[in-house]
């Protein structure tokens, strides 16, 4: 047993090669929309009851990949179905695979996945940024066409074996080939977050400044479209403004003033539409009929 528990170790120790791996003590919860929370809910019971699902001749599905635009959440996602599992997530980097010799991404491939033979009953798996080595096969005989393709049937190869829990997350769907696609038992969209999202996200990342309701709801108006990832930096900005105006000398009496200028620091990534507070000026001043400043829940100055 002490034997099976020293490979263990090393090769957690050894994957770190090619992945971060995260424990469940170090988890942030996420906040889903009710069909993603419902399609986790779905898989975390059946993989906590195989042997019923057995009785009928099935298994528990074993992977998942989750699509949909760059900061939803989808690492946050993973980590969190992990941590639900009892176990620590080997979120793998995509950019530690790919090599620029020919051949030696698939060698790269092959030396993580022997590592997860070991690890798979004892870690969930997250491809990220997965469309870097599963895209459609390239044409031709170039270099650059071989060692895509050659790694992409490796992979195809090592996935099929992975007798573990594994996910695979990308913000480029339509650029997966679609044998690839065909290895995942669940597909689950992970979209920008409504309107019931923003304001749970908001509140979250503004403790431990007690925003009030309305305040919050001045905000989720002008962040339509925006990534948990922006409204964390938003509210992040927002307390840095406020817990050191009188080192940085500014105003913070207004919220216009004080949230204008995080605007200017920060911005959607360009692949993103332009959420309100960014696109329209008229959206900021909006904001001056907030209760402002918000006060401190931990009672603190």
């Amino acid at each position: 047993m002490s034997t099976d528990r020293d490979a263990v170790a090393r090769a957690l120790r050894d994957v770190a090669k090619f992945a971060e791996v995260l424990q469940p003590k170090d988890v942030d919860e996420p906040i889903l929309a009710p069909a993603v929370a419902h399609a986790v809910h779905e898989w975390l019971v059946e993989i906590n009851n195989a042997t019923e699902l057995a009785a009928v001749g099935i298994e528990p599905r074993r992977l998942a990949l989750l699509y949909g635009p760059p900061g939803t959440g989808k690492t946050t996602l993973a980590h969190h179905l992990a941590a639900r599992l009892g176990l620590p997530l080997v979120a793998v980097q995509s950019e530690r695979l790919v090599a620029k010799y020919l051949g030696e991404t698939g060698q790269n491939l092959g030396a993580l996945f022997d590592l997860l033979r070991v690890l798979e009953q004892h870690c969930v798996l997250l491809l990220d940024e997965f469309d870097a080595i599963g895209q459609k096969r390239m044409e031709g005989d170039s270099s650059a066409a071989q060692e895509r393709n050659q790694a992409l049937t490796v992979l195809l190869r090592r996935i099929e074996g992975f007798r573990g829990i594994g996910m695979a997350a990308t913000n480029a769907k339509s650029a997966l080939d679609s044998a690839m696609w065909r290895r995942f038992g669940l597909q689950i969209s992970v979209a920008l977050p409504g309107d019931v999202e923003r304001f749970a996200i908001l509140r979250k990342y503004a403790a431990p400044f007690d925003l009030h309701d309305e305040a919050v709801d001045m905000l989720v108006t002008v962040t339509c479209g925006c990534s948990p990832s922006l409204l964390r930096q938003l509210m992040e900005g927002m307390k840095r403004s406020l817990v050191l105006a009188h080192r940085l000398h500014v105003d913070i009496s207004s919220p216009v003033d004080v949230f204008g200028r995080i605007v200017a620091s920060i911005a959607p990534p360009p692949e993103m539409e332009q959420p309100p507070l960014w696109a329209d000026t008229r959206a900021l001043g909006t904001l001056t009929g907030m209760d402002w400043p918000p006060a401190r829940m931990d009672g603190a100055a």
